[in-house]
């Protein structure tokens, strides 16, 4: 193989990978509606953004289970915003209502 050969693969190589970008972090909603998350279970990748919006009378909160997150109280109308960094599965529930819950399942980023 001649050098220039050489030279003209690593080029390639190079520019194949400088080329190379990581997928766009996206942003899901969920709404807060008639006493539920909707929906109830939101899958996202590692780097997104999650909104909840509170459309309830009343306001709520979005506390994970494991404490890795917590929105503190959401009034009616307004949201709070999440951008999510560990994979893995997420249950979450208002602490002012604990029979309303969701579940937010992270996965790698893509």
């Amino acid at each position: 193989m001649s050098r220039l050969h050489r030279f003209a693969l690593a080029v390639c190589a190079i520019t194949s990978v400088a080329g190379a970008k990581p997928a766009a972090a996206s942003t899901h909603v969920v709404t807060i509606e008639q006493m539920r998350f909707d929906p109830p279970t939101q899958t996202v990748h590692r780097g997104d953004s999650v909104v909840w919006v509170n459309k309830d009378l009343v306001a709520h909160t979005v506390s994970a289970d494991a404490r890795i997150f917590d929105s503190g109280s959401i009034a009616p109308e307004a949201s709070w915003r999440y951008v999510v960094s560990e994979p893995g599965r997420y249950p979450y529930k208002c602490l002012f209502h604990p029979t309303m819950h969701g579940t937010l399942i992270v996965e790698p980023t893509p």
